[in-house]
C-alpha cells in the first residue's frame, strides 16, 4: 500500500477510535449509574450484597439493616417531594456512619437500607447504633418545614466463630429490625448461632414482603 493510502487510513481511523472510546466511556458511566439508586446515590441491592459479600471475608463485621417509621406519614402530609428529601438525607447520614466505621451503605429499596460496619469491637457496636439512631431521627428540613422521621434498626455482628453468608446475616438483622420496631423503634443487636429457617432475599422465608427467587430460597 501507497504511503498516501496509509496515511488515508490513518486519518480515517482517528475519528472512529476517538468516537469509540467516547462511547466506551458513556456506556461504562451508564452502567456504573445502574449501579447507584438515583435518589440517595447509594448503592442498589445488588450492588450492596456484592460489596457487603467482599467486606464480610473479614472479622468483626456487623450487618446493619435500617427500616424508617413515619416515613409514609411524611409522604402523605407533605408530598413525594418532601418524601424523597427524606431518604435522600437518610442516605447521606448512613453512608457517613458506614465510611466512619469503615464499612459501605445501600438502599434495598423504598424507605429500607442497609449497612455493613467495622468497628474496632464488636462489644463497641450498641454506642454506634445509638448514634446512628440519633443521626436519622434528627430533623430534616425541606422547603423551609422541618421534617421527623423514626428508624427501627436491627444489627448483626459476624465473628470468627460464626460466619455465616450475606443471606443469613441480613436475615438475622432484618429479625433483630423488627424487634426494635415492636418495641417503638430504636435499634436492636441479635448474636448467637444462625436459626435452622430458609432465607429469600436477606430475610426469613414467610415474612410479608418476601418474594422467592428462582430456583427457590437460599
Amino acid at each position: 500500500m501507497a504511503a498516501f493510502d496509509l496515511l488515508t487510513v490513518s486519518a480515517a481511523a482517528g475519528p472512529l477510535a476517538a468516537a469509540w472510546s467516547v462511547h466506551t466511556l458513556l456506556l461504562r458511566r451508564r452502567l456504573a449509574r445502574a449501579r447507584l439508586d438515583p435518589l440517595t446515590g447509594l448503592p442498589v441491592r445488588d450492588e450492596f450484597q456484592v460489596r457487603a459479600r467482599q467486606e464480610l471475608r473479614g472479622l468483626g463485621r456487623v450487618v446493619v439493616l435500617v427500616d424508617l417509621d413515619g416515613f409514609k406519614a411524611v409522604n402523605d402530609m407533605h408530598g413525594h417531594a418532601a418524601g424523597d428529601a427524606v431518604l435522600a438525607a437518610v442516605g447521606r447520614r448512613l453512608r457517613q456512619w458506614a465510611a466512619d466505621l469503615g464499612g459501605s451503605a445501600g438502599r434495598l429499596g423504598g424507605d429500607e437500607f442497609a449497612a455493613t460496619a467495622h468497628p474496632e469491637s464488636v462489644h463497641r457496636m450498641p454506642a454506634h447504633l445509638r448514634e446512628l439512631y440519633e443521626m436519622l431521627r434528627g430533623p430534616l428540613v425541606f422547603r423551609d418545614r422541618q421534617l421527623h422521621v423514626g428508624a427501627s434498626i436491627g444489627a448483626f455482628p459476624v465473628t470468627d466463630q460464626l460466619r455465616p453468608d450475606l443471606a443469613a446475616a441480613l436475615r438475622r438483622a432484618d429479625e433483630a429490625m423488627y424487634e426494635a420496631k415492636r418495641s417503638g423503634g430504636g435499634w436492636h443487636m441479635v448474636w448467637g448461632p444462625i436459626p435452622e429457617m430458609t432465607t429469600t432475599n436477606g430475610r426469613r422465608t414467610g415474612r410479608p414482603g418476601t418474594t422467592p427467587l428462582p430456583g427457590g430460597a437460599r
